[in-house]
C-alpha cells in the first residue's frame, strides 16, 4: 500500500505541548517532538511519501 500525505497536513497534527515542544500523533502512535520539522522524518518512517 502506498501512503502519502502532504506535509501541511501532517503538520495540522502537531499540538503545542504548552513547554516549548508538540504532541504528535500518526497512526494511533504520538510524539513528542520539539521542532514542527521532526514530523517529516516520523511520517517517513511510518512508510509515507510527502508531498510538498
Amino acid at each position: 500500500m502506498i501512503k502519502t500525505a502532504t506535509f501541511e497536513a501532517l503538520l495540522d497534527g502537531a499540538v503545542p505541548d504548552g513547554q516549548g515542544g508538540y504532541r504528535f500523533t500518526l497512526e494511533g502512535k504520538t510524539y513528542q517532538i520539539l521542532d514542527k520539522d521532526e514530523v517529516r522524518k516520523i511520517a517517513e518512517a511510518h512508510g509515507y511519501i510527502i508531498i510538498y
